[in-house]
This record gives C-alpha cells, sequence and structure tokens, in this order.
C-alpha cells in the first residue's frame, strides 16, 4: 500500500486536500442542522462516521426532523445511495486488479469509501496504479474530514441555528462542478449531462427531495444511441 502513494501527483494530491476541505466544510452544515433537528452528539457523528454519504444523511435528518418514521428514513437514504452501485463498478475496475487486488477487509474498506468525489478523482488519472492510488488518497481524506466536520458543526449548532446563514451549502457543489467540468469536453459527456440537468429539474417539483438526480440518471439510457453518431 506505501508504495502507491509515490505514484500520486501534486495535482491529484491538491485535489483531493480541497474536495476534503470542501466535505469538512459541508461536514459543519450537516452538524449544524443535525443538532438543530434534535439529533445526540454520538447520533450525528455515528451516521457520519457509518453512512459516509452526505446527500443521504441530509435527507435522513430531514426525514426525522419533519415528523417522518425510521424505516422511511433510512429507505430514502438507501435509494438516494443507490447511485454508488455504479460508482462501485468503476471502482472494481482498479481496485480488483494487479498486484494491490484487494480481499478481505480491503475490499471492505473500500467499498466504505466509494462515493462520488473518490471515485471522479481515481478515474481522471491515466494508469491503473494511479486510479488506485488516488482512489485511497480521497476516500480516506473524506473518511476523515466528514466525521471531524460533523463535530464541529455539532459543536457549533448550539450557538448558529441556521446552517444557511453561514453560506456552507455553497462550497461542496461549486467543488464538484470544478472537478467535472474537464470531462465535459467530451461532447457525448456533455450531451448526457445536459439531458440529465433537464430532466433533473423538470422531475425535482414532483419528486422528494434529493431524489431528482437519481432520475437524472435516465440520460445515460437515452445518450447511448448517439454514443457514435456523436462522437
Amino acid at each position: 500500500m506505501r508504495s502507491l502513494w509515490r505514484t500520486v501527483d501534486r495535482d491529484t494530491l491538491r485535489v483531493s486536500v480541497l474536495i476534503c476541505l470542501s466535505v469538512a466544510i459541508v461536514g459543519v452544515s450537516y452538524g449544524v442542522t443535525a443538532g438543530s433537528a434534535g439529533f445526540s452528539m454520538w447520533q450525528l457523528l455515528a451516521l457520519a462516521v457509518l453512512v459516509l454519504g452526505a446527500s443521504s444523511e441530509f435527507l435522513f435528518i430531514g426525514i426525522i426532523a419533519a415528523g417522518g418514521s425510521a424505516l422511511a428514513a433510512v429507505a430514502a437514504g438507501l435509494l438516494i445511495n443507490s447511485r454508488n452501485f455504479a460508482y462501485g463498478l468503476s471502482a472494481g475496475s482498479f481496485l480488483d486488479r494487479g498486484r494491490h487486488r484487494g480481499s478481505g477487509w480491503r475490499k471492505m474498506v473500500g467499498a466504505h469509501l466509494v462515493n462520488d468525489e473518490s471515485v471522479a478523482v481515481a478515474m481522471a488519472q491515466a494508469t491503473v496504479k494511479q486510479k488506485r492510488a488516488a482512489f485511497w488518497l480521497c476516500g480516506i481524506g473524506i473518511a476523515v474530514a466528514w466525521p471531524i466536520g460533523a463535530l464541529l458543526g455539532g459543536l457549533l449548532g448550539s450557538v448558529v441555528q441556521d446552517p444557511g446563514a453561514l453560506g456552507l451549502d455553497a462550497a461542496f457543489p461549486v467543488v464538484i462542478l470544478a472537478l467535472v467540468l474537464p470531462a465535459l469536453r467530451e461532447r457525448v459527456t456533455l450531451l448526457a449531462a445536459v439531458v440529465g440537468a433537464v430532466i433533473a429539474v423538470a422531475a425535482s417539483p414532483f419528486l422528494p427531495p434529493g431524489t431528482a438526480p437519481l432520475v437524472a440518471l435516465l440520460s445515460i439510457a437515452v445518450t447511448i444511441p448517439f454514443r457514435e453518431r456523436v462522437r
């Protein structure tokens, strides 16, 4: 594992650090929100460590705070995190290859670290070895940064009741947008992104919060017939 870190270049390290900082900032917003919704410190920290999924955690605490059942909150969280199935397939393409092939506990830890950011940073690399190193670097960084941010937010929640007043929720989308912009140079990817955005915006008024991006994945099916033609 140690030899993998030597393959991480400065650009990848810088991007990973920025992502982890933004994750920690949004974690503060999550901690404030969870605290103001009545969650105790140990509960919001347990969610941050065990779930490690910002959107599903925000949705979970939102449903509970609105008076919904725990079963409905868990089901909604699982639905939001179902997108990790596709990310897991991508991660498996480089985690299960080469001399450092994952097995046992390493596979379990790797699966827990699969998320939008860790896979996106990994897939931006040129070789399998670089993908694997970038994934572990970004994934472990997020696994540390998110609970730390949640802890700070939980402590701050006794002072600040509205995380929106701090503007913390804007940091994460900005970083993600900067991360995906280079991929939009490919025309078929740009087409899929535009179609997905239109679907998400159109479906948002009729769907529960957070589920519109899942429906937007239909853009992949829509653009498949145009893949060869657009290229």
